[in-house]
């Protein structure tokens, strides 16, 4: 198993395994969803970022996972945007492993933010007990994100927002 940095080559393949894992999350707790969670053009956007950095899990040449993380070279304040772990290889370490090679390959990130949709209990737990994040805020229509404009694909949505010290 390899972290790697996404390839043209593996595009496709890392935008398909992604939306599947997100609308696998989606449907285990609302059922079946004709809707597309994560559409391609988010997942475009975010790749298109100017400090934005893909990088795939890979066994041989199979996608276990994958992630995609903004970072700040000024502040080191950097952000996890997607991390996915395909969904028939889900709960086996894969997640924990892409994060750890992550937080090895910035080793100079004072803190790291994210954000998941308040339904889904699984990546809560992921974030808080696997990889010690905090949660620092619940964005809802009484506190919405002051960040997001009506263009935001995740405006109007209930989220909680995640920090991780990592330097103090």
């Amino acid at each position: 198993m390899a972290l790697i940095k996404l390839q043209d080559k593996d595009s496709a393949e890392f935008k398909r395994l992604m939306q599947e894992s997100f609308q696998f999350g989606y449907e285990e707790v609302f059922g079946k969803c004709d809707e597309l969670i994560l559409p391609e053009k988010d997942i475009d956007e975010c790749l298109k970022k100017e400090n934005t950095h893909a990088y795939v899990m890979k066994d041989n040449h199979e996608i276990l996972g994958g992630v995609v993380v903004e970072i700040n070279e000024k502040t080191q304040h950097n952000k996890l945007d997607f991390l996915f772990v395909n969904v028939h290889c889900q709960n086996k370490g894969i997640g924990q492993r892409i994060w750890s090679e992550i937080e090895t390959l910035y080793p100079d990130t004072e803190i790291w933010e994210t954000c998941t949709p308040y339904f889904d209990k699984r990546n809560i737990h992921f974030y808080v007990n696997r990889l010690k994040f905090h949660i620092v805020e619940f964005y809802n229509g009484k506190n919405p994100d002051e960040d997001w404009d009506e263009n935001h694909p995740m405006e109007g949505q209930e989220m909680f927002e995640f920090k991780k010290i990592m330097k103090k």
